[in-house]
């Protein structure tokens, strides 16, 4: 595989419009949209499987812990990972253009950093 490697994180606002239309959507509204969006994510990964370097998957509740040892609960924007290769940060970016993670599911975006070292 040439180019290097990127780390992809999704973002989700849980209090956004999309995060909003979803929850505002019957749950038989929101299976078959989710019936479609996993086929259409499955057809997404199948037609870059030779840029995907770690298919990475959805994130679960986040705990933090700071710099005097508390622990606690917190919600944040990060939903989905992957690591990607690249020729560069612009094209491991635009690899998620269109993403069904947007199109269809309630992701506003795709946060695409360099992994540095090896």
């Amino acid at each position: 595989m040439a180019g290097d490697r990127y780390l992809a994180v999704f973002t989700m606002d849980k209090a956004g419009p999309k995060w909003a239309a979803w929850h505002a959507m019957t749950k038989d509204e929101q299976d078959e949209t989710a019936r479609i969006g996993v086929a259409a994510v499955a057809a997404w990964e199948a037609a870059h499987r030779d840029v995907i370097v770690y298919q990475g998957g959805p994130l679960g509740p986040t705990k933090r812990i700071d710099d005097r040892g508390d622990v606690t609960e917190v919600v944040n924007l990060l939903t989905v990972f992957m690591v990607v290769r690249a020729d560069s940060h612009e094209a491991a970016a635009r690899l998620f253009e269109g993403h069904p993670h947007m199109s269809i599911f309630p992701c506003d975006g795709v946060e695409v950093m360099p992994v540095l070292g090896d």
